[in-house]
């Protein structure tokens, strides 16, 4: 009998499935909806909310997809995970119902509001404590709640994260991670439990947080109405949680101190693992706890987060015509311009407020367009040489920070398919860069075994990972693309 393992990946564009085989460590069958990128709302300026309803929607059709493919028979099924996109704010109320609709990573309403809790709590606190400024978090969109929808606010039993929900919808369980808790700012790390300063600051009661339980562990079983939903069988534990980029750099095998992992979805990411509780005094890239920590065990996970980086790519799509042109279709006119864009840069912000921008909401610009040179493929190479000098923009904060980078793991997927695109990322940061196979519900799968015991230790898991490039600096292509970088530089300082 197959031992099988399902991921989920919930993010802010598609929720994807994966089935695993534990033993192989190979994908069984896999589904990604919907086909078109699930709506953000912003029903004002710089807010963005999801209803979590569409996310299970989703969860249900790819589970049900999977068990047709996969011909999935009774006991086979041992162990389910969760990855989520991080810092999102999901309310409930006693019956388990949706309060509103989830404040997601990119809303900024609350940057206010954790710049204020910063200046009043004072930098000596929150950076050795929180390691993290409140800012734009969860915390802080708690607090938002509070103070604007007090009707709602007084209507919540819980709050959870967008991974929390998933699982209880699951199993009827609602239970969070200390990991989970990091990632909203509710977690002390010289305490190494929840901030009571911090709430007590905002005036939340800390009973509204969910129990909490290691990322690894036995989380609840699949309930048997969300069994007969979704075409499963009741009883199956949930074992894995974990938000987006710790459960990316997990899916890439990066859990020791030095190791880097890169993400460009939606937004774009560069995740690094410590030992040592270390922050930036500005708070421009943000410390959270990593999938792998104990307390006699320290792991942590650096995470410089940019948020205009697939969604810009999407944006530009349409405006190319949607579906009359496809991404590899972009990458190849894209790479008829040379290096540099004759001259153009793009800012690639306008997702809400920029962390590496110290939460400041810089919009996104085009610099030096010449309407009498420039054409579609200048942009769109100017869009990804953009990204990457966005990121690398925050590769020298994380230096400054300590953190060695030299190699990095991507997964062969969403902007790391162009070949500009790693061009760039691989000289403009002078890193070596290796692509994997993978993919964040597969990690998530992986997860799953680990924390049933499926796997005795990561090693395990990670047995069935396919590597499947590796791309190093080439000298004369750092020195043009350090000429890139400098003229976004200048470009990013006529703006900030």
């Amino acid at each position: 009998m197959r031992r099988l393992l399902i991921g989920y990946d919930i993010g802010s564009s598609s929720v994807k499935a994966t089935l695993l085989d534990a033993d192989s460590g190979k994908v069984v069958a896999s589904e990604g909806l919907p086909k078109v990128e699930m709506p953000i709302d912003s029903p004002h300026k710089d807010w963005a909310e999801q209803d979590p309803m569409m996310w299970w929607k989703y969860i249900v059709e790819t589970t049900q997809t999977l068990v047709k493919t996969a011909d999935i028979q009774k006991g086979e099924l041992k162990a389910i995970g969760i990855s989520y996109q991080m810092h999102g704010l999901v309310l409930v109320d006693r019956n388990q119902e949706v309060i509103r609709p989830s404040i997601i990573w990119c809303d900024s309403r609350a940057v206010g509001i954790g710049n204020k809790a910063f200046e009043q709590l004072g930098a000596d606190y929150c950076l050795p404590h929180l390691l993290n400024s409140p800012g734009n978090f969860t915390a802080s969109k708690l607090k938002w709640v509070k103070d604007n929808e007090p009707a709602n606010y007084d209507r919540i039993h819980k709050i959870m994260l967008p991974g929390d929900f998933i699982a209880m919808k699951l199993s009827g369980e609602i239970l969070t991670s200390e990991t989970g808790l990091s990632e909203g700012i509710f977690w002390d790390f010289k305490a190494n439990g929840i901030s009571k300063t911090l709430l007590d600051h905002y005036g939340i009661d800390p009973s509204l947080l969910a129990e909490v339980v290691p990322s690894f562990s036995q989380q609840g079983k699949v309930s048997n109405q969300a069994a007969s939903v979704l075409g499963i069988e009741s009883g199956v534990p949930i074992t894995y949680r974990a938000g987006d980029q710790p459960n990316n750099a997990f899916s890439l095998n990066v859990l020791k101190a030095g190791e880097l992992a890169t993400t460009a979805g939606t937004s774009g990411t560069v995740y690094g693992v410590t030992t040592q509780a270390v922050f930036d005094p500005k708070s421009r890239v943000n410390t959270f706890v990593h999938v792998n920590h104990a307390k006699a065990d320290p792991h942590y996970g650096v995470l410089l987060c940019v948020n205009g980086t697939g969604i810009l790519n999407s944006w530009l799509k349409r405006l190319l015509g949607g579906e009359q042109i496809s991404y590899p279709a972009m990458n190849d006119l894209a790479s008829k311009a040379p290096i540099g864009a004759e001259g153009l840069s793009f800012i690639p912000f306008g997702n809400g407020a920029e962390r590496i921008m110290e939460n400041k909401p810089v919009d996104a610009h085009l610099s030096g367009l010449n309407l009498l040179m420039h054409d579609q493929s200048h942009v769109l190479r100017a869009g990804q040489e953009g990204i990457v000098s966005a990121l690398t923009y925050g590769f020298h904060i994380m230096k400054k920070m300590g953190l060695n980078l030299n190699t990095v793991k991507a997964g062969h997927a969403n902007m790391f398919l162009s070949p500009l695109f790693r061009e760039a990322f691989v000289n403009m940061n002078e890193v070596s860069l290796e692509l994997y196979e993978t993919d964040g519900s597969q990690g998530a799968a992986r997860g799953a075994g680990i924390g049933a015991g499926i796997y005795a230790k990561p090693e395990e898991a990670f047995e069935g990972l396919a590597k499947h490039s590796a791309l190093d600096p080439v000298p004369e292509l750092v020195e043009k693309y350090a000429a890139v970088y400098e003229r976004w530089q200048k470009a990013l300082e006529k703006v900030k």
